[in-house]
């Protein structure tokens, strides 16, 4: 459920470039204006290349922007006032999971792992044991506490990583590309694991996907085309535009394109699917015909 009065999220001209040699700037981001609220889950979609891992890396303060405004919390965390303790607060609120899983995992034994985070914000044992169990719980992972992370599956170290940063109770969870290194079961097992995050738990999600059917699951989707918002809409309302999201080189869901070509062709389809079930409902009446 979104809070949409006030943004959780906001950014204001917000400009990064990337610094290739001396005096030589390739720019990243430009003018980017976006306000993300509580609850939300928002997929972002881009080419390689095209400026979204860089957004999700200013939202954590892995990186800082040239220029503009970014407001997290009520927080303006672009202000030359920041303190390392104020880094740490907002890593604490906005955690961050990679592609990567074996970038993330520190300790040997899985809840170690887990407990790693809160140990380093000094929160009291008791209180982590309580916080990794929950963390456990709710990605489905406790049968695998004592285990060494090492022997687990792709899908399994991810879920690792995200009881994590659950453990240090984000509101919000960046996801740059956690699934892309995935088998489809690991993805699914992830993308389950997500949704239910922002459905049951209510974290704000922002979710940096190449994958369409991950981004038709968000509440929002966001294109980034050479460095700049090029579209920001429902998944139905940026995957109707096929022609548009082919011309910066992204996909759309196959049902989607299906849908599309039937279109082409003259088929009297009535309905942009998203998801096999709606395709099947669109289709339906052309096979009474």
């Amino acid at each position: 459920m979104n809070d949409n009065t006030t943004p959780y999220i906001t950014l204001r001209n917000v400009n990064f470039s990337y610094e290739l040699e001396e005096g030589v700037k390739l720019s990243a981001l430009k003018n980017i204006n976006l306000d993300i609220y509580k609850g939300e889950f928002v997929a972002v979609l881009g080419h390689n290349g095209s400026g979204k891992s860089t957004l999700a890396k200013l939202l954590n303060m892995i990186l800082t922007p040239d220029s503009g405004t970014i407001i997290v919390d009520g927080k303006d965390i672009t202000s030359k006032d920041m303190t390392e303790d104020d880094v740490f607060d907002v890593r604490r609120h906005v955690g961050m999971v990679f592609q990567n899983p074996d970038n993330q995992l520190v300790a040997t034994i899985v809840e170690e792992d887990i407990a790693f985070g809160c140990e380093n914000l000094g929160i009291p044992p008791k209180e982590i044991r309580q916080r990794v169990d929950d963390a456990l719980k709710t990605v489905g992972m406790t049968e695998f506490a004592r285990h060494e992370p090492h022997q687990l599956s792709g899908g399994q170290k991810q879920r690792i990583a995200i009881a994590g940063i659950i453990a240090m109770l984000p509101d919000t969870i960046i996801f740059d590309e956690s699934t892309a290194m995935l088998d489809p079961a690991g993805r699914d097992e992830v993308m389950k694991t997500i949704s239910s995050l922002n459905r049951d738990r209510g974290i704000t999600v922002l979710h940096i996907t190449h994958n369409m059917s991950e981004a038709i699951e968000a509440d929002r989707v966001i294109v980034i085309n050479d460095g700049e918002v090029y579209m920001d809409g429902t998944p139905a309302e940026v995957f109707s535009q096929v022609e548009k999201l082919k011309s910066v080189g992204l996909d759309v869901p196959q049902v989607t394109e299906l849908i599309w070509r039937l279109k082409k062709l003259g088929c009297p389809v009535s309905a942009d699917a998203l998801s096999p079930e709606a395709a099947a409902e669109a289709l339906l009446p052309l096979l009474k015909v």
